[in-house]
């Protein structure tokens, strides 16, 4: 039992450390297109971990497959949101800083 709860806890505290990368990143990064990048990998690793370790802690029950359904609507769904704040930013007009320019 407490193996289980060492891995859950390690898996909610990685998951926490992405999830205060991603938010770091919104602040840091020059543009919306690098900053989409920053919180769309690092949101969806954090949240995936936080979620597998909730699953650790549950066990084998009906919360464990709740959690397991939410996970694969998140691997489903979030890259193609990000995708589509992308596509519609760049149709918008929204150009991504090149190397040397700076931020107006």
């Amino acid at each position: 039992m407490i193996i289980l709860d060492v891995i859950s806890w390690v898996l909610l505290g990685l998951g926490g450390f992405f999830v205060v990368v991603g938010g770091i990143g919104v602040l840091r990064m020059p543009d919306l297109y690098t900053r989409m990048h920053a919180v769309s990998v690092t949101e969806t690793l954090g949240t995936i971990l936080v979620l597998l370790g909730l699953m650790v802690m549950a066990g084998w029950s009906l919360a464990s497959f709740k959690l397991f359904a939410i996970l694969l609507f998140l691997l489903f769904t979030a890259p193609v949101s990000s995708y589509a704040l992308a596509n519609t930013a760049m149709l918008g007009g929204t150009k991504p800083l090149l190397d040397g320019e700076k931020q107006s």
